[in-house]
């Protein structure tokens, strides 16, 4: 029942949105087309997406006014969560809220994901009557890049996308401070960030080596227009967070 909606309602259009710009607009390149529905789709996404990032990099330049309440208020836990509520209201944060945005995106991406991998399979029962599909579909992109190989350059800068993206939207590792007792809550934040900050580019490197050229192609599109995104969010940030 779930996977049957999924196929009709996220799966079908979004398929069929990539043979049209292949077949119509772009004489037939998939490898074109991927990276321009890709883009149409972050495009679309957009406003719930900046909600997210704006929420993610407000939280990361807090970071220092956050470490001097907890350190402030030590010893009053009720004071801390009420100073750290009103600094959140303040810059109009709500760490919790991109939550449900997040939800909202997830079958879109994954439906992406599943059209992206198997791309170069032109199935007519999958296809719209009114959509025209591509007479002689080129899974080569721009004539050089063959979309339905595994291809480790493509796979390399999915993990360096993935690594520059990460940092620009993660807090700074947090460090033990002098004098400092260790305790499992910070030794697992640490490890937690340091993880997700070098690990997570190095395991999504692996993953795309395994999977055709076209998903980390698009991958890579997501990826840069993420950081151009965040690179945008910071610089309008930059008034409410003088250096």
């Amino acid at each position: 029942m779930i996977s049957g909606l999924f196929h009709q309602a996220f799966f079908l259009p979004l398929y069929n949105a990539l043979v049209w710009l292949s077949g119509s607009l772009l004489g037939g390149d998939i490898g074109l087309a991927i990276i321009v529905l890709t883009l149409l789709v972050k495009i679309v996404l957009f406003p719930l997406q900046h909600r997210v990032n704006k929420t993610q990099i407000t939280l990361k330049r807090l970071e220092p006014a956050l470490a001097d309440l907890k350190k402030k208020h030590a010893s009053d836990r009720n004071k801390q969560a009420k100073q750290t509520m009103a600094l959140y209201k303040e810059h109009g944060v709500n760490p919790f809220g991109g939550f449900l945005v997040l939800l909202i995106q997830i079958p879109i991406l994954l439906a992406l994901f599943w059209v992206f991998k198997d791309s170069f399979l032109l199935k007519p029962e999958w296809i719209y009557s009114f959509v025209t599909a591509p007479l002689a579909p080129s899974t080569e992109l721009l004539g050089f890049l063959d979309i339905t190989t595994r291809s480790i350059w493509l796979a390399l800068l999915v993990g360096v996308t993935q690594f520059f993206q990460m940092h620009l939207v993660m807090p700074p590792t947090p460090k033990r401070a002098e004098g400092e007792t260790s305790s499992l809550g910070a030794d697992f934040s640490r490890s937690l960030s340091l993880q997700m900050r070098y690990f997570m580019p190095i395991m999504v490197v692996f993953i795309a080596i395994s999977l055709p050229a076209a998903v980390p192609l698009y991958w890579i599109t997501s990826n840069l227009f993420a950081i151009a995104h965040e690179i945008f969010i910071n610089r309008r940030l930059k008034k409410s967070f003088p250096s």
